[in-house]
C-alpha cells in the first residue's frame, strides 16, 4: 500500500507572529519556519503504518516556495521514503492546494492520503475535505486512531459529542488530530539519511493548474489589547461597575 502525506511550511508554533506595518499580512521575514504540527502527526502516522507492515512506501508532498524542501527533508527524516514539491510562489489557498494534491494523487495512485486537520497559519481546515470531494473518495477527519485491515481503514474521530468510529473502503482521505500520536524526535543519523532521499520538483503548470488565489485579504490586524482586571471588595461594587463603567447591565 502506497501512502501520501501532505506537509506545509508555516511559522514555527513557538514564534509570536507580527502583523506587517501596512497590515497586508503576517511578517515572516527572518522568522523561524517549520512543519505544520498537524502535518508532522500525519507523517508520523504514515511512517508507523509502514513500520507495521501495512504500507510499502510513504511519499511526502508539499506545495509552495523552494524553501519547502526543508520541510520535506524533515518529513523524510521522520520516515518518508521520497518527497514531491509542487513549487510555486503564488499565495496558495485550500482549493488550489487540493487541486495540486489531486494531480499528484492521480499520478502516484496511493491507497491512502493522510493530512493534518488544519494548518496553524490560516486555520482553514479545508484541504482534506476539498481533496476528498475532488477525488470522490471517502474521508475521515479529526482522526485520533487509524487501523488498516483488508483494504479498509477503521478511523476513530474526535467529534463534539465524544468519539465516532467510521469504516472506510480504501482509497481514502484521513486528516489527523492532536491525540493520534506523538511525533518522534528526529535524530542526526535520520537527518543525514534524509539528505540522500530523492525530492521531485514539479510546477503547477505541469498539471495544467492555475494556483492563483480566489480570495483577497483586505486587512490583517492584531487582536485588541485586553485591559487589566480590577479587584472589587464586594458584589455591590461589582454590580455598580458593570452598570456605570462596563455598561453591560
Amino acid at each position: 500500500m502506497k501512502v501520501i502525506t501532505a506537509v506545509k511550511r508555516v511559522v514555527d508554533y513557538n514564534v509570536k507572529v507580527r502583523v506587517k506595518a501596512d497590515e497586508s499580512g503576517v511578517d515572516i521575514g527572518n522568522v523561524k519556519m517549520s512543519m505544520n504540527p498537524f502535518d508532522e502527526i500525519a507523517v508520523e502516522a504514515a511512517t508507523r503504518l509502514k513500520e507495521a507492515g501495512k504500507a510499502t512506501e510513504v511519499i511526502a508532498v508539499s506545495c509552495g516556495l523552494t524553501q519547502s524542501q526543508e520541510t520535506l527533508r524533515t518529513a523524510l527524516a521522520i520516515g518518508a521514503d521520497r518527497g514531491v514539491l509542487v513549487e510555486t510562489d503564488a499565495e496558495l489557498q485550500p482549493l488550489a492546494v487540493a487541486k495540486l494534491l489531486k494531480a499528484v494523487v492521480e499520478k502516484e495512485q496511493p491507497q491512502l492520503v493522510i493530512l493534518g486537520k488544519q494548518a496553524i497559519d490560516d486555520d482553514a481546515g479545508q484541504t482534506g475535505q476539498l481533496l476528498a470531494a475532488l477525488l470522490d473518495w471517502p474521508q475521515a477527519t479529526f482522526a485520533s486512531n487509524i487501523e488498516i485491515n483488508d483494504g479498509t481503514a477503521t478511523v476513530t474521530r474526535e467529534v463534539d459529542g465524544g468519539l465516532e468510529v467510521v469504516s472506510l473502503r480504501l482509497p481514502a482521505i484521513v486528516t489527523t488530530d492532536l491525540r493520534l500520536n506523538e511525533p518522534r524526535y528526529v535524530t542526526l543519523p535520520s537527518i543525514m539519511k534524509a539528505k540522500k532521499k530523492p525530492i521531485d520538483v514539479v510546477k503547477p503548470s505541469d498539471f495544467g493548474i492555475d494556483p492563483s488565489p480566489r480570495l483577497k485579504t483586505l486587512k490583517v490586524v492584531e487582536p485588541a489589547v485586553r485591559k487589566a482586571g480590577v479587584m472589587v471588595p464586594d458584589v455591590a461594587t461589582l454590580v455598580e461597575k458593570l452598570k456605570t463603567e462596563a455598561k453591560v447591565i
